[in-house]
This record gives structure tokens, sequence and C-alpha cells, in this order.
């Protein structure tokens, strides 16, 4: 069979610049533009845990100091000491400083801290830090009222938890330990179940040996920054031995270093895959050998693959028993078809007499792995968004669209793919060579070397091995224009290397996917908060007709609440007699009770501006509802009435 040069540009010359560092600048670049995208858009990750409810309720103002703050959440959540503080209006502590108490009720997830007794009046912030149960740091705050709002110094965090220089690096280091692994467990996978004879292929030694490196150090790195990306934010925590000794002790922590032994256990499988298996000769002893690598390549993979699965969305939510295998079986698949895709293209440019028939095999094998990965992708699809709405209305929802229309993208790929080894199969198993000059520098020169003559002059060696470099030069370039002349081998090139690519970027949007909360978890959250009443459309009027039963006791109470909404809000009211005349009256008081939350009463003062005018500034309204304005007016020293009406306010 003939062989095809790189699908890109005319039949190099034997001095022409070498090809695979244009293939590489190209994969450098796509791998350029996807951190950019993770960077650029993964930010803070997002809370997989959500803050369901908390007592007293955010921005309610109460009328006597509560004993105790708890907060509810919709998943299980792991607390530390400091994990809730509740701070007065100076920013002192006004709780115990004690660790949450754990209050679970059946399946209600809920932890409280008690408060000191005698607390003042004013404004108190509640800020919580918590890590869910699939390992992702939660955080937030919020403020109560005793008596009345008031000023407070307590300034709210600006970032969330997991976000900053930390959350950025713990960021990339997730999505290399997710390309490593794929490189790693698919590069494996293609030379036992494809292309046994690349087990001796150095090119594909150092892909495999390079996930593996990739890999382990991304582990590393994670297991150091888990400290400070749940906790502190800063990278100087990296190396406290406290915070690394607290971090393997929960369980993502404990996955980390499985992982790290399973590494170990996965560095003798790549010393026999490429040592003694790439050497043995005889067929009978390397098919049992091949029989005893795939079985213990496999158990290998699948712990590895495990150690995700046991700590991130699948362990938690519905039905974890049933979504971790299905998790494990997804990435294995995603192993099979994306790392062994990249062998695949490592194989076409810069390994020799790689076969049609390996090149049939993995389609048959990608084939198979898209099959699985649509199954246990409808399934995992259907566990974290739980409807249809939240495939629009959540961002979970909205970058899995995303993945699945890469995935189809890249199935389109695949099947232009398999169409080029089709046509190829026309010569069997004929070698696929790849262009000379492609490898790196060992390897051109053990290329010249065999296709140099053994014919040299004793009188003159050196001038021997230079004839012999000259015309290894002239035989490598005649097969270049071999090569270049076989459209069938170029297009397959140019496909697979359009697979990677989209197969990059897909890598990048399941990093992001993992760090966002899932669409079931957004919706539920959203649905426990109380709906906000429709804002008012400008100030709330009333008009309150009064009797205290005394001399002149009767008339009209007008109020104007502005800008009847939540907030700071001004009240005027104007006091007249029956005549419809200003009326003086000793005092005035107003009350707003929001009764459906249990807010209130909340007092205000009015203050005599003139005759049969009173006014209030900086009435707090907290929340937005159906509220009762009660308006006491008081005639005399012995005559006094208070009237109300509900009005909506917000």
């Amino acid at each position: 069979m003939t062989a095809t040069a790189p699908p890109f540009g005319p039949s190099p010359s034997a001095s022409a610049p070498r090809r695979p560092l244009a293939v590489a600048g190209l994969v450098a670049a796509l791998t350029g533009m996807v951190f950019g995208l993770l960077l650029a858009v993964a930010g803070p990750a997002s809370a997989h845990a959500a803050l369901t409810g908390s007592d007293p309720q955010d921005g309610a103002v109460v009328a006597a100091a509560p004993k105790a703050v708890t907060l509810t959440f919709s998943e299980q959540v792991a607390m530390g000491e400091g994990s809730i503080r509740v701070l007065d209006p100076s920013g002192k502590r006004a709780d115990t400083e004690e660790a949450p108490r754990d209050l679970h009720s059946g399946s209600t997830v809920k932890y409280g801290v008690s408060l000191h007794t005698g607390l003042p009046d004013g404004t108190y912030t509640v800020a919580w830090q918590a890590v869910s149960a699939d390992s992702h740091p939660v955080s937030g705050a919020f403020t109560f009222s005793i008596g009345a709002p008031s000023e407070t110094t307590v300034a709210l965090p600006d970032t969330e938890a997991g976000g900053g220089l930390v959350g950025t690096l713990y960021g990339i280091a997730r999505y290399a330990a997710y390309a490593g692994f794929i490189v790693l467990a698919g590069g494996a996978a293609f030379v036992l179940a494809c292309w046994q004879r690349g087990a001796g292929a150095r090119p594909l030694q150092r892909l495999v040996v390079r996930g593996w490196m990739t890999l382990t150090a991304a582990t590393l790195a994670m297991l150091l920054l888990r400290s400070p990306y749940t906790g502190s934010g800063e990278l100087g925590d990296a190396f406290d031995l406290d915070g690394l000794k607290a971090v393997l002790d929960t369980k993502p922590g404990a996955a980390l270093v499985s992982r790290l032994l399973l590494l170990g256990a996965s560095a003798l499988f790549i010393a026999v895959l490429f040592g003694a298996y790439a050497k043995r000769e005889d067929e009978r002893e390397k098919k049992d050998l091949t029989f005893g690598l795939a079985i213990g390549g496999t158990v290998v993979a699948a712990g590895i693959a495990g150690t995700w699965a046991l700590a991130e969305h699948a362990s938690t939510g519905i039905q974890p028993g049933i979504a971790m295998p299905v998790d494990v079986l997804h990435l294995l698949a995603v192993a099979a078809w994306l790392g062994g895709l990249t062998a695949l293209l490592v194989a076409l440019y810069r390994t020799p007499d790689i076969t049609a028939d390996a090149v049939r095999r993995f389609s048959r094998i990608a084939f198979i792995s898209v099959l699985v990965l649509a199954a246990t992708g409808i399934y995992q699809s259907w566990r974290q968004l739980g409807s249809w709405s939240a495939l629009s209305d959540t961002g979970y929802g909205q970058l899995l669209l995303v993945k699945v229309g890469l995935v189809a993208v890249l199935v389109g790929v695949a099947g232009i793919s398999r169409r080029w080894t089709a046509r190829l199969a026309t010569g069997g198993g004929a070698p696929v060579p790849a262009a000379a000059g492609t490898d790196e520098a060992d390897n051109e020169e053990e290329e010249a070397d065999a296709a140099a003559p053994v014919a040299a002059t004793p009188e003159d060696p050196t001038r021997a091995a230079q004839l012999a470099r000259q015309q290894a030069a002239v035989a490598i370039a005649d097969r270049k224009r071999i090569r270049d002349a076989d459209p069938d081998r170029s297009g397959l090139r140019r496909s697979v290397l359009a697979e990677v690519g989209v197969a990059v970027a897909l890598l990048a949007v399941t990093t992001i996917l993992t760090s966002t909360e899932p669409g079931r978890t957004e919706e539920e959250a959203r649905s426990s908060v109380p709906a906000a009443a429709p804002a008012a459309s400008g100030p709330v009027n009333l008009t309150l007709p009064f009797d205290t039963g005394g001399e002149r006791g009767k008339g009209t109470v007008r109020m104007d609440l502005d800008p009847g909404n939540i907030g700071a809000n001004v009240v005027h009211l104007w006091i007249d007699d029956i005549d419809g005349k200003a009326m003086d009256v000793p005092e005035v008081k107003l009350a707003f009770t929001l009764k459906s939350k249990d807010i209130g009463p909340l007092p205000a003062a009015p203050v005599r501006l003139t005759q049969g005018h009173w006014s209030s500034t900086g009435v707090q309204i907290p929340i937005a509802g159906n509220w009762n304005v009660a308006v006491t007016v008081r005639t005399s020293d012995i005559d006094q009435t208070t009237v109300d009406k509900n009005v909506k306010i917000g």
C-alpha cells in the first residue's frame, strides 16, 4: 500500500520544516483557547448544596432576639468550627463561637448556632461557609434585624468560596486530571485492543507516560490546594500540614489519596505494557499477557474513574447507588473514545506502519463507546436536571446543551473519519506509515539509519556514513511524495485532527459542567424561596377614618408611603377633622406588621412638621408582602384609637 504525507501543505523535501511542529502548534492553540474558556466562564465554583431556608429569614425584622440561628440546605454539607458566624452591627461575634449543631430531622439538612443573651436591637449579619457532599465549597451571607434595622459596619464578602487564584488553579488541575486520565486509559486501551505492535512505538509510549505524569501531578496539586480551596482561599495555606491532615479526613481527600495509590499500580501496568509485552515475540505468550493486561488495566482504570464518582456529583442526590457505577462507565467510555482518538492521531502522524485494520478496530470501539456515552449521559442528565424546564432555565442545563452540541459535532466528524477508514479498507491490513521527519529528532535519525545502505568503505568510514545519510534522505523524500499522492490517508489525518480539536473543547465544557450547580438542585432552591410581590408602581396612599370617642375625636388620616417598596421609605401623615381642615393632635404612632411571616410590628415615630402634618424618614420595609399598616391617633390625654389597613408593599 502506498504511503501518505501529512494533510497540510505541499510535499516536503528532506530539508523541509517538520510537520509535527505545525500539528503541535495547532493542538497548543486549541489548548490555550480552552484554558481561556475555563478562565473566562468557570469563575468561582457554583454552589451544589443550596441554602433553602433560615431562621430568622433573610431580611426579617424580629421583635425579640432569637436564641439561635439555623440554616437549612438542599443536601448534606460538611460543617466545621466557624462555619456559621453571626456578627452584630459593629462586626463583633454575636454567636457563642461553638461548632454548628447538627439539627437534621429526616431528610431535612439543618445546622444551627446559639446566640448570646441580651443582644441589642439592630441589624445582624449571618456569614456561612461549608463543603457540599459533592466536594465543592459553598458560602453565603444574609442579614436580619432585631427590633428595627440599623446601620452595620459588616462588609459582606465580594467573592464566593472556591474563587480567586486558588479556585483558578484548582480548576486547571481538575481539567488536567481529566485530560491525563483520558490519555492514560484511552492510549493504553488503543495499544491493547487496536494495535498491539504500537507497544514498541516510542511516540505512543511517550503519550501514555505523559498522561500518567499529568494525572499524577494534577492529583497532587488538587490534594495540596484542597485546604485553601475550601477554606481560607490563600495560596500560602497549600503547604499547611494541619490543613492537609484535615483534608485527608474528608471524602474528597480520601478519594485523591486512593487515586495516587491506583496511579502507583498503573505505573507497574505501563512498565509491563511497554517493556516485557512490547518485546514478547511468542504469539501464545503474548496472547496470555494481553488478556492479563486487559483485565488488570480495566480494574485499575475503573478504580481511578471511581475516585471521581465517589467524591463528586454521582455520590449525592437521588439514586447514588446507581449513579456511581453509571458515572464510572461514562468516564471509561469517554477515555476509550477520546483517549484512543488522541493515540490514533499520534500514530497517524508520528508512528510508522500503523495498519488499516488497527484503524477499523478503533472505529468499532469508538462506535460502541458513543452508544455507552449516550445511554449513561441520558441517565445522568435526567438525574441532574429533573425537569425539561431546567434544561433552559438553569446554568447547568444550558451548559449541557452546549455539551450535547459538541458531542453531535464530534460524532459527525467521526462519521467522516469512518468513511475515510472504509476507503482505506480496500488495501487490507497494509500499513499506514507516517510522514518522515514528523517524529522527534531521535525517531527521524532511527528511520534514516534503517533506510541507509550498509555499504561502507573501510578506507573512509566518515564519508560512507555521510553518503548513507544522503541516500536515506532521498529515500524518505520519495516515500513522502508517494504519501502525498494518497488522498485517503490525508483525509483520515485531517478528520482525526478535527475530532481531537472538538474533543479538547468538549473536555473543557465537561470540566465546567462538573463545577456547576445541578439544575435539579437549583430549581429546588429557587422554589423554596418565597416569591416577592410585584413592585408597586408608585407611592402607597391610604385614607383611614378614625373616632377616638372624645370631643372633636372624629377625623381622617391620609398617609403616603414613598417609594412604597422594600428598603427605606418616607412616610407623610395628614390629620383632617370632619370638616376636612387640618387637625392638630398631641400624638401619632405608626406600625407595620407582616403577619404571614411573623414580622413586626415594626414601629415608626412620625415627627410633627406643621399643624396636622407628620412625617417619618428611613422607615424600613425588609421584604415584600401584604403588610398591615396601623396608625394610632391620640386626641387628648385619655382619648386615642388605632385604625389599620392591609396594603401590598414591594
